[in-house]
Order: C-alpha cells, then structure tokens, then sequence
C-alpha cells in the first residue's frame, strides 16, 4: 500500500525571515567522530555523505556549540531497503550524566516501507520521551530539511518547517528544560538492526550495502557560544524569544495537530505500560 502523502501546503516560520541564518562548511566546521574513510565531503565542504558497511558506521560533528536559536540540516536518507539502519542528527551537550540532548533519529525500512522518524528528548540526563511519526514523503529521493527552533519557552521539531513535536518549558512543574547547557551538532550512522525495524525482526542485508546518508546546508541563526552566560545575556533581545514564538500559533497547532492524527504512531505519553500516570510535561501539549 502507499503510504507517503503529499502535502498540499506548507505553514512556514515566520522565523526564517527575521534573519539570514548562516551556513556552514563541512570541511571548516565540522569535524569527523568516526571512520574517516567512511566520510565524503563534496562540492567545497557544502555537501557531506555518511556510509556504513559491514566494516563500520560513521559520525562527524560540529566544532560551535549553541545555545537557543534555529538550527536546520537537509539531509536525504538511505534509499532501497535500509532495514536496521539508524541515521542520528541531534544536539547533545556532550555523553555525561547530565546531559541535555535533543534527537532525530531515522529508522530504516525494507524497500516499499515507509520510515519512522524517532524524537527524544533529554534535559538534565532525563529521557525516554520518544514519540514516533511516519514522514508523509519519500525522505530518500530528494533532500528534506530537519530543524529545531529553541528558546526559554518551548522547543519546536520540524520537518519542512512543518512542526512535528513541541517540548514546552514546564520548569515550574518540576520537569527540566534545557536551558543551562550549550550543545553541538551531531549525526552519524550505524548498525541498529537489534532493535531499529519491527522491534529488532528485520536485520541488515548487508548485501545491499554500502548505506549512504547525504547532507546539505546545515544552517545556525542561534548564539554560537560555549558561555553560557554570553547566550543567557543576549537571550532579552534574540529574535527567537520575541512573543511570537513563545508558543506555536493557530496555523502551527493545526499542523502539528494535522501530524499527530495522520502519521503518529508511538507517544510515551499515552503509553500506560511505561507510564501508568503521564509525565507531568504531557498535560502541557503546546
């Protein structure tokens, strides 16, 4: 059966008009993290390619580190039977304890299959907030962009500027927000065929390898500091914390409500077998 959607209209951020974001170079801003001989980068550092094989996945990250802001990387995925595959883009402030991290994470699928999209969130080392959606077109035909605009209120995925999840500042309800802790770019592909498709069923035809992730005009219009302080200071008169994006607006809740019904298929929130009383940041759903 089908089931990529075409979608009629897209609701843009006014966001992206406010300021000209900048674009990075993946051979002067980035740095490779794993399998160098698994890492292309072309046209002058504007495109990058991840591959796996049977040998070894591959990662690269970025050198700036940020804090608040709009954040966005197209990127086109595994094409053809990518079953067990996980390409990661996220920010993470770095593997410790306390770690704030913000995840997409692609799941591959056999041919004819659509993927999922996996968003997690983590803020002060708590996670295990997954939410799961299928992508309402074929991300392996053509290059889509991810992206991620952060304030002191909320946090707001998108996927074509079209938001796909909201994670609200809900500190005075005792659940953390990351707000204290600038983080880097970071993506990567890798082997997850233990768990990645149907529960770990279908593993990897590595017959089918290599797997290759591209990516393109990686764009930061955020405070680019590893000071928290510097960001914090500037954070009054940052465009991303004017009111209008505190929280979504009417034509952004009807997208995101309009994602949720038609292409969600797992929400911690509901998920009473994990969570017999819903976290307390699920009450505020925008």
């Amino acid at each position: 059966m089908e089931r990529f959607f075409v979608l009629g209209f897209v609701v843009v951020l006014a966001a992206s008009s406010l300021a000209a974001p900048v674009n990075k170079n993946f051979n002067t801003d980035f740095a490779v993290t794993w399998s160098p001989d698994h890492v292309n980068t072309l046209l002058g550092g504007s495109a990058l390619q991840l591959r796996l094989d049977n040998s070894s996945g591959s990662g690269f990250a970025s050198k700036g580190q940020f804090l608040f802001g709009k954040i966005s990387m197209d990127m086109k995925l595994v094409p053809g039977d990518s079953a067990g595959t996980v390409t990661a883009y996220y920010l993470t402030s770095g593997q410790t304890p306390n770690r704030d991290e913000l995840d997409f994470e692609f799941l591959g699928n056999v041919s004819g299959e659509p993927y999922i999209l996996q968003t997690n969130i983590y803020s002060n080392g708590v996670g295990a907030r997954e939410q799961r959606i299928f992508l309402w077109f074929d991300p392996t035909t053509s290059f889509h962009s991810y992206s991620v605009l952060w304030n002191q209120h909320q946090i707001v995925f998108l996927v074509d500027e079209i938001p796909i999840r909201v994670f609200r500042n809900n500190e005075a309800k005792g659940v953390a927000f990351p707000s204290k802790q600038s983080m880097g770019a970071f993506s990567s592909i890798w082997n997850g065929d233990q768990w990645a498709t149907r529960g770990g069923v279908v593993k990897i035809d590595w017959s089918k390898a290599p797997f290759v992730a591209s990516y393109r005009n990686f764009a930061v219009d955020a405070c680019e500091s590893g000071k928290v302080e510097a960001c914090s200071a500037m954070a009054g008169s940052a465009w991303w914390n004017q009111e209008r994006y505190r929280s979504l607006n009417r034509n952004q809740r009807h997208r995101l409500k309009w994602v949720q019904k038609n292409y969600m298929v797992y929400n911690y929130c509901i998920d009473t077998s994990r969570y017999p009383t819903p976290p307390a940041e699920c009450k505020d759903a925008f």
